[in-house]
Parts: structure tokens; sequence; C-alpha cells
């Protein structure tokens, strides 16, 4: 009787974790692999100081950044994916995870797929290296503020300040020129009632924003060439 009932809980425990994986992932069983490389995905809005709305996709930055610092102080994890599928979001929220990703000592490479749009657009090049896929794209804009807005000088500054973070840390990370960025992301032209540019996946790569047009595979042999050389410096 006693080895019948532990067999009994034990398959309600497994019943269980069926459930809730198909709950939280649409499926019975997800494949399980150990490895040296940490995938981190940034998808929807990135949620920073203000909680956004429950029915919004979202990715909170305070879940972001624990997981930047494990993979730093892994003994195991010797390199970092980013997947990006995001709108953009919280400016601040966004430019503190992408200056964390860049001063990781461990090979970084990322991955745009669908959109990396605005502040997603720091955060796809904070990595050593960067893809995209053919059919993703990227939007270049100013920084736009949400709340009250007091028209006053100080405020102009405030907004010109910020977007020059962003300018910077674009042009830092990869191999566009500043000329051309600001060209981008000031155009009246490309969409409707709005300034900016979208860039297709070979626009981006053309102008310098992204390195390769690619995908998954890519991308982890990439980042495995990576690790593999640091392994011999």
């Amino acid at each position: 009787m006693e080895g019948k009932s532990s067999e009994e809980h034990g398959k309600k425990a497994d019943e269980a974790k069926a459930s809730e994986t198909i709950k939280e992932l649409g499926q019975t069983k997800v494949p399980e692999a150990k490895s040296n490389i940490y995938a981190m995905t940034i998808i929807g809005q990135i949620e920073g100081h203000i909680v956004l709305p429950p029915q919004n996709k979202a990715t909170k930055y305070e879940h972001i950044i624990p997981q930047i610092v494990a993979v730093e102080e892994s003994n195991e994890i010797e390199g970092l994916l980013l997947i990006l599928n995001t709108v953009g979001g919280d400016v601040e929220a966004g430019l503190a995870i992408a200056e964390l990703i860049s001063t990781i000592s461990k090979p970084t490479v990322s991955i745009v797929l669908g959109g990396g749009h605005s502040i997603g657009v720091p955060l796809a090049v904070s990595t050593d290296y960067s893809y995209i896929a053919p059919t993703a794209t990227m939007t270049i804009h100013p920084i736009r503020m949400n709340g009250l807005i007091i028209g006053v000088p100080q405020t102009y500054d405030y907004f010109n300040k910020m977007q020059e973070r962003i300018i910077n840390f674009i042009v830092d990370h990869s191999n566009i020129k500043r000329p051309t960025l600001k060209k981008l992301m000031f155009t009246t032209s490309e969409l409707a009632n709005d300034v900016g540019t979208v860039l297709v996946g070979s626009e981006a790569v053309k102008h310098g924003l992204i390195h390769e047009i690619g995908g998954l595979k890519d991308a982890l042999s990439k980042l495995r060439s990576l690790i593999d050389e640091k392994k011999t410096q």
C-alpha cells in the first residue's frame, strides 16, 4: 500500500508538471539540453519603472538584470545568446540592460527576429556580434516620453542629452556612422505621421547597424567560435 501511495504521488506530480508546462509553453514536454550557452529573450515591450497593463506582452528589466549578472558569475556558462523581438519600451531600462550586456566579459551574440525597434536597437548592438533575420525590421526614431511634459527649455535639454546617450551607444557598439544614424533617425518622409526610418534585414546590415543576415544556426556557430577564441587567448 505504501509503495502504491508513493507511485500515485509521483504520478500526480508528473501530471501537475505537465499541466504547468502546457499552461506556460503550450507543450507537454520541452527538450532539455545541457549547454555552455545561455539564451536570453527580450520580447514584447520592455517594462521599466512603470508597470504595464496586464494585456501587454512585456519583458521586465528587473528580471533580465539578475540573469545577466548570473551569466557573468557562472562557471558553467561561457557565452550569451540574446534573442530580440521587441517593440521597444522604457528608454532608461533598455539602455541599462544594453550597458550591462556590453560589459560582460564572456562572448555575446544577438539575433533580431521579427523586430528590434526603438530602444531595441541599442540592445541589438550591445553584443560582440549581431545578426538579423532577413524579414526582421528595426525602427530608428527619436526618443518619446510619456506622461506630463513641461514646455520649458530644460525639457528640451533633457531630451537632447538622453538622445545623445542613445546615439553614442549605438555608434560605439556598431559600424554605423553618426551622420548616417542621425539622418535615419530624423527622416520625415519614411513614416506616416512620425519621424524615423524602418530598416529591413539587409538594410540594417548595409548601414553597418548589424553585422550579418542570419538565423539561429549562424548565431550559435558564431558564438561557439568566439568562445573557442577566448579559450585560446
